[in-house]
């Protein structure tokens, strides 16, 4: 009888906590995380940091967090056994006293160019018996934007890199009468008219005024998504596509470092909720040129955030320059392959003072192909 009754009553203990635990076990608990920076390369770290705290004098004996990540943005442990396609999902288990607060940090890695937000996770709990569960949702938004991995000039089949040499750099930059940057002393075959006479009296010796820089033209660099004219078909061969991407990034980031004024742009749109895709026609992407502090953030930002489809075909994209009147600018396409459509246009901008060069991005042939300046 004695032991019946000890069966009751631990019976009754049971269903008590965890009735206790499925009606409180989730009250007072909070969670927070972040990452510790919103920007990465590809291919690079970065760390996630989960904040969990029990607010209540209930201890927890267990809770478990799981959320939804993208296969591209995978912790070392999970590398090797991503998927392809389709979202993971990365759980944690932790276990909390009485007004205990835990923090983790993970270390992830972006395995792919992409934007990849964190919204909700899910959060379960229940007794040390395993009597009973309950779960909730919680909203713990944060995001991080990978970056394109960077390559060196030599690894961009360029037809020729003279072009970003002494030659392009005397074609583009072109004194600037107007703009002072100091004196220097006189040289055989400068100007008298340059003469600085404050600054010869005072040194004794000839001294000229030197003039700053301007630039005349502006860059242009451009990724054309068309792999088919149907633009409702998926695009074909996506990983030369984000090879045209990096190439376009790494060149961008070159061109400006040089001070030359630099733009991008491309057929396809931003992800959400950067844009609407519900729209029937969406905008495509332009960053429009110039050689600030910030430009090779602002284009890196911006391919990033590029979706693998397309807004309209690349001829179209090419028209929107025609109509708008583009000119005085240097303009480098990576493409897959030119149609005659895509000629016309190009041939109508260089027609309107721009200069244009084509680099096919087709594997089977070495070193690009340009399009006649």
């Amino acid at each position: 009888m004695n032991i019946a009754w000890v069966i009751v009553v631990l019976l009754i203990i049971v269903f008590l906590q965890g009735l206790l635990y499925g009606k409180v076990g989730l009250r007072g608990i909070t969670y927070k995380r972040a990452f510790t920076q919103t920007t990465v390369f590809e291919g690079e770290k970065i760390e996630m940091v989960d904040e969990i705290a029990n607010k209540k004098l209930l201890p927890i004996p267990w809770i478990r967090l799981e959320s939804k990540m993208s296969p591209y943005l995978v912790t070392q442990s999970d590398r090797d056994l991503r998927k392809e396609e389709g979202e993971m999902f990365h759980r944690t288990l932790f276990s909390l006293l009485p007004y205990q607060k835990i923090t983790r940090r993970h270390q992830l890695i972006g395995m792919k160019r992409g934007y990849y937000p964190l919204n909700t996770v899910s959060v379960t709990t229940g007794d040390g018996i395993g009597f009973g569960e309950v779960f909730d949702s919680f909203e713990a938004s944060t995001a991080v934007t990978v970056y394109p991995s960077i390559v060196s000039l030599e690894d961009i089949p360029l037809p020729s890199h003279s072009w970003l040499g002494d030659i392009i750099v005397k074609r583009w930059i072109v004194e600037d009468p107007f703009l002072q940057a100091g004196i220097r002393e006189y040289q055989q075959g400068d100007p008298l008219n340059s003469i600085n006479w404050k600054a010869t009296a005072r040194t004794q010796d000839l001294q000229i005024n030197k003039k700053d820089f301007t630039a005349d033209h502006h860059l242009m660099i451009y990724v054309n998504f068309d792999t088919n004219e149907d633009i409702r078909m998926p695009i074909e061969q996506p990983e030369i596509i984000e090879k045209g991407l990096s190439y376009a990034a790494s060149l961008a980031n070159y061109a400006i470092e040089q001070g030359i004024s630099t733009g991008f742009g491309c057929n396809g749109y931003y992800v959400e909720p950067f844009t609407n895709t519900t729209e029937r026609i969406k905008p495509s992407i332009r960053v429009e040129p110039s050689n600030s502090g910030q430009q090779a953030a602002y284009i890196l930002d911006a391919i990033a955030k590029v979706k693998m489809d397309r807004s309209r075909n690349f001829r179209a994209f090419l028209q929107e320059d025609v109509e708008n009147g583009l000119t005085k600018t240097d303009i480098i396409i990576f493409t897959l392959n030119r149609t005659e459509k895509m000629e016309r246009n190009i041939a109508k901008l260089e027609s309107n003072g721009n200069a244009v060069e084509v680099v096919l991005l087709d594997d089977r042939k070495k070193g690009g192909e340009a399009h006649a300046s």
